[in-house]
């Protein structure tokens, strides 16, 4: 008889990822000086006040709304991360050295692993916190397996960006999305859904609220 037992495996995510009116999950013209491109700031108004972003940034305060809820949800049962490059810094390229860390300072809000997609190796980082950043140049199937290796059973959460997202959603590999529309337009920038079918893929919306600050839609996975 076969006795093998194989660990649980948790879901692949995406919580918090806030897209403008028209589509967009950052601003054109991203750099140093402007992250998230021109007007993308505006896309995460809804969080910055969250008690949720206060305590992450080691913080007291914020609000406790339903954007807070959201925001909180976002951090429940992830045990690690996966990154696409302009998420953790704006460089290109080969690593010219390694004194970039990422926008976050010596404790990033993670606290857990987290697979940063590049094509250039770069050995892993360990920060304050329980952040440890790992660089995989073998693509989004071996970010996937080595997430879910280091999250124990617990969900994978990918943080973007929105050509990150789009790579693993174009393979169905996500369960469960949480977008939050921000009521602005950018124009133009990063587009998250532009040529991507999510009903054929399989999605269909189970949840959504309006706040001020945001529309908040959950899409997940059919079975």
């Amino acid at each position: 008889m076969n006795t093998q037992t194989h660990a649980p495996v948790g879901r692949l995510r995406v919580h918090c990822f806030s897209i403008s009116l028209d589509g967009f999950g950052a601003g054109p013209n991203q750099s140093l000086e402007c992250p998230l491109g021109v007007g993308g700031e505006a896309l995460h108004e809804w969080f910055l006040p969250t008690r949720t972003f206060k305590q992450m940034m080691g913080e007291d305060g914020g609000s406790t709304g339903i954007d807070d809820q959201f925001a909180a949800r976002g951090l429940a049962g992830i045990g690690a991360w996966i990154l696409g490059r302009n998420m953790f810094g704006p460089i290109r390229g080969e690593w010219p050295d390694d004194r970039w860390k990422g926008w976050w300072g010596e404790e990033p809000p993670y606290h857990c692993p987290v697979f940063v997609l590049t094509h250039h190796p770069r050995a892993s980082i360990e920060m304050k916190g329980g952040t440890i950043f790992h660089f995989v140049t073998e693509g989004i199937h071996a970010a996937l397996g080595r997430a879910r290796e280091a999250a124990s059973g617990k969900d994978v959460r990918v943080g973007g960006g929105a050509a990150t997202i789009r790579q693993y959603l174009r393979e169905g590999l996500i369960d469960e999305m949480h977008f939050a529309i921000a009521p602005i337009l950018l124009g133009s920038g990063e587009s998250l859904f532009g040529g991507i079918d999510a009903l054929k893929l399989g999605y269909q919306c189970v949840e959504h609220v309006a706040t001020p600050g945001a529309t908040h839609v959950v899409l997940r996975k059919r079975n």
